[in-house]
């Protein structure tokens, strides 16, 4: 029985699992650069709202038209070659009129990107959540709880009051990117300490016995 497994055992929470322990120890730079990366999303969003706010909506038009013209040149090549092509046509305009609302009322694709950056803060939180009761205790498994747990309260309250004040919506994001990325690296460093620790598989049999 392993360090790990005897944790789990006297806590009782599950042992963890030892594959996804020492993947998630020997890639910590990942979960590290990904919390650095919330944290300076985080900290731009609390001191320049507006331009956070104005920054998801061009990005999101951006996007939107960029995907909308590639998309109708495929359908445009599809039918020179005789294949299906209305569904890629019918997509690709549908995205350029998203596009175009994104940058002619953009109110409304703020209120349609709170709700989808709900949507995904639930699903990402439910998922890293989930994922948490596989992490060995050792490793940090209350801190990728605690992320999880943010994720999904963000998610929730985006739901719940969609239509709040901008600057306040743009705090909450910065609040939320902030807590989200401290934990996921502190995370880190607690995985980094633990890169070199050789943990055998749950079911495999150490050697010489």
């Amino acid at each position: 029985m392993t360090m790990n497994h005897r944790a789990g055992s006297t806590t009782g929470w599950s042992p963890g699992d030892d594959a996804m322990s020492n993947l998630l120890a020997q890639n910590w730079w990942v979960i590290a650069l990904r919390g650095v990366v919330a944290i300076i999303f985080g900290i731009i969003a609390l001191f320049m709202p507006g331009a956070a706010l104005l920054a998801f909506v061009l990005l999101f038009a951006a996007y939107m038209l960029v995907d909308g013209v590639l998309t109708i040149i495929a359908g445009v090549r599809a039918a020179q070659r005789h294949e299906r092509w209305g569904w890629l046509i019918f997509e690709g305009i549908l995205d350029l009129i998203a596009g175009g609302v994104a940058v002619i009322w953009p109110v409304i694709t703020i209120v349609a990107f709170v709700l989808l950056m709900g949507a995904w803060a639930i699903v990402t939180g439910a998922l890293l959540f989930g994922a948490s009761f596989r992490l060995n205790i050792p490793h940090g498994r209350w801190l990728m709880t605690l992320a999880g747990a943010v994720s999904l309260i963000w998610g929730v309250l985006l739901i719940i009051w969609p239509l709040i004040g901008a600057v306040v919506l743009t705090w909450w994001i910065a609040a939320y990117a902030l807590v989200f990325g401290v934990a996921m690296l502190v995370l880190a460093f607690r995985l980094r300490g633990r890169r070199h620790d050789a943990v055998a598989p749950s079911g495999a049999v150490p050697r010489g016995i």
